[in-house]
C-alpha cells in the first residue's frame, strides 16, 4: 500500500532479517514510507512468530507484532535455486537489502556485495551480525544478552553489591536497529548525489560499546574502572532514586542551581553552602556522605508529597511507573503513543507509535504486521510472474 507523500516513497527494502535488531530497523524504514518486503522461510517464518505467550486471540505473537508493521510478507526457500532466483528478481528492483544471517552467509550463496551491485547497481546492503564481518569472533551468532555482557553494559547495571543486571529490554538489539536505520538513511542520501551503493557492516557488539558513551569516556580519560551505582549517575549527584516512606521515586538535580532549590525545598539550605556539597564535583566526591543524608530526609514522607515539593521548586522528579501506569499517564496518552490496527487474522492489534514525529509529514501505520506469506501472490505478480509460474513455485514448496 504505497503512500506517494511519504518521506521514503518509492524506496523498496528487501528485509531478510528476523528476531529484533533487523526487524526493528526495517520497521522504522517502513514507518517512514518505504515498501518493505519481509522474506521469510516457508512454514516457519521469523523465529519470533512463535515467541510467546502472550499471543493475540488469533494466535499472533506479541513479540512479532512489536517490530513488523508496515511490511509485506513473502515466503521463499532460499536453499533452493528457484528461491534464490526469485530473491535475485527482488534485488533487481530493490533499493536496500538488510540481512542478519551469520557473517558471510549471503556471500556463500553467491550474493556478496560485489555480486549484489551487479544485480542492482547502487543497492544499499546492510548486514547486522553479533560481532561484525571482521575479527576473531566474526563467525559467532549474536544475542542481545551476550552483547550486553561482553560489551560492558552489565558491568554498569544493577545494585552496587550482588549480581550484575541486563537492561530490562533488549537495548543492544534496539540500538543496533536504530543505528542501522540511520546508516541506511545516510547511504540513501549519498546515493542521490553519487549513484553509488554502500556496504554497511553493523554489529551488536559495536553498538553496545558505542552505547557506553560518557561512561566509556570517563574510563578512557581517567583510567579508572567504573563501578555499578544502582540508579545513581557517575557524574551527577543527586541523580537517582530514593525511597520515600511508601515507595521509590526519582530525583534529578542536574546542576548547582537545581541543587540549591532542592535543598531549600527540603528545609536544608545549609547544604547548598557546605563546601562538601555546594558544587557538583564536590557532591560526586562526597556522594557517600550526601546521599545517606538525602535518603534520611526522603524516608520521612510519602513519594507523592516529595513529588509535589519538587514540582513546586522546579526540580525534575518522577514516580517510578509500572508499565500499566506508563500507558495510563496523561502525557503518554496526549502524545498518542498507542494505536490499534485491524489485523488480517481478525480483531485489532496494539502498536507503539513511532517516536519520529514529523509535523509536516506525519508517519502512517499503513500495514499491520503481516501473516506469514500473506503477500506472496501480490509480490510475485509485481515481479512479473504469471499465474502458472506462481502455482509451480507453490507446488514445489518454494513459496
Amino acid at each position: 500500500m504505497p503512500n506517494d507523500a511519504a518521506l521514503l516513497a518509492g524506496i523498496q527494502v528487501i528485509d531478510l532479517t528476523r528476531v529484533l535488531a533487523g526487524p526493528y530497523c526495517t520497521m522504522m524504514l517502513g514507518d517512514l514510507g518505504a515498501d518493505v518486503i519481509k522474506v521469510e522461510a516457508p512454514g516457519k517464518g521469523d523465529d519470533t512468530r512463535a515467541w510467546g505467550p502472550p499471543f493475540t486471540e488469533s494466535g499472533e505473537s506479541a513479540y512479532f507484532l512489536s517490530a513488523n508493521r508496515n511490511k509485506r510478507s513473502l515466503t521463499l526457500n532460499l536453499k533452493s535455486p528457484a528461491g534464490l532466483e526469485t530473491l535475485k528478481d527482488l534485488i533487481r528492483r530493490g533499493d536496500v537489502l538488510v540481512e542478519n544471517f551469520k557473517a558471510g552467509t549471503l556471500a556463500r550463496l553467491g550474493l556478496g556485495y560485489d555480486a549484489l551491485q551487479e544485480l542492482r547497481p547502487g543497492l544499499i546492503y546492510c548486514t547486522i551480525t553479533g560481532y561484525g564481518t571482521t575479527g576473531p569472533l566474526a563467525d559467532l551468532p549474536g544475542y542481545d544478552f551476550i552483547a550486553q555482557a561482553l560489551g560492558g553494559m552489565m558491568a554498569l547495571t544493577g545494585p552496587e553489591e550482588g549480581e550484575p543486571y541486563r537492561v530490562g529490554v533488549a537495548i543492544t538489539d534496539l540500538m543496533t536497529g536504530i543505528l542501522a536505520c540511520n546508516a541506511i538513511l545516510a547511504a540513501l542520501f549519498a546515493r542521490q548525489r553519487t549513484g553509488q551503493g554502500q556496504n554497511i557492516d553493523m554489529a551488536l557488539l559495536d553498538s553496545q560499546v558505542a552505547t557506553l558513551s560518557y561512561v566509556a569516556s570517563n574510563y578512557l580519560v581517567s583510567g579508572q574502572e567504573p563501578r555499578r551505582l544502582g540508579n545513581a549517575h557517575p557524574n551527577i549527584v543527586p541523580y537517582q532514586s530514593f525511597k520515600a516512606s511508601d515507595k521509590y521515586f526519582a530525583v534529578a538535580a542536574g546542576n548547582d542551581g537545581q541543587w540549591a532549590k532542592l535543598v531549600k525545598a527540603l528545609g536544608k539550605p545549609q547544604w547548598a553552602e557546605d563546601e562538601r556539597f555546594a558544587a557538583n564535583a564536590a557532591r560526586v566526591k562526597n556522594r557517600d556522605v550526601i546521599v545517606p543524608l538525602l535518603a534520611e530526609v526522603f524516608a520521612a514522607r510519602p513519594a507523592a508529597e516529595w513529588l509535589a515539593v519538587c514540582d513546586a521548586a522546579g526540580i525534575p522528579a518522577a514516580p517510578i511507573n509500572t508499565i500499566r501506569e506508563v500507558f495510563e499517564h496523561e502525557q503518554v496518552q496526549a502524545r498518542g503513543r498507542v494505536h490499534y490496527m485491524d489485523h488480517p487474522a481478525g480483531g485489532q492489534v496494539p502498536q507503539l507509535a513511532s517516536p519520529m514525529n514529523f509535523l509536516t509529514a506525519p508517519l502512517a501505520m499503513r500495514l499491520p504486521p503481516p501473516l506469514l506469506g500473506q503477500h506472496n501472490e501480490e509480490i510475485l505478480h509485481m515481479l512479473g510472474y504469471d499465474e502458472s509460474k506462481i502455482q509451480a513455485l507453490k507446488a514445489d514448496g518454494l513459496v
